[in-house]
């Protein structure tokens, strides 16, 4: 497929990243006492590279396009939960629009992933 592992992909790289943050942000401040949407909020990140992970070591672009459209679902799932979160006060603005040009970077970064393996799924 191109790439000795997932790791080496800058996608996968990013999504841990933010996952990692998202992690790291919620186990301060008033995330900690919304477990419902502490948990929601976490679930979300940590599919984003766990899918990717996951779709690229089925060494199939079929595969791989299927699990990185699940990704972008989680992202999106993710962004809506961090517009939540901020307009209840949990995430300052800063942050807040930090973490949300993280997710248009990753969002368009698997875009850009998907669009080259269905023209190599076409040749």
């Amino acid at each position: 497929m191109g790439y000795q592992s997932f790791k080496d992909l800058r996608v996968w790289q990013g999504a841990k990243e933010l996952s990692v943050e998202i992690y790291t942000l919620t186990s301060t401040g008033k995330f900690t006492k919304d477990f419902g949407l502490r948990e929601q909020i976490q679930r979300a990140s940590i599919s984003i590279p766990s899918n990717i992970a996951e779709g690229h070591e089925r060494n199939s672009n079929k595969d791989f396009i299927r699990f990185l459209l699940i990704a972008k679902g989680s992202l999106s799932e993710l962004r809506t939960q961090l517009e939540i979160a901020y307009e209840i006060g949990y995430i300052k603005k800063d942050k807040f629009e930090s973490l949300n040009e993280n997710c248009n970077k990753l969002g368009a970064m698997m875009t850009n992933l998907i669009k080259a393996r269905r023209n190599n799924v076409k040749h």
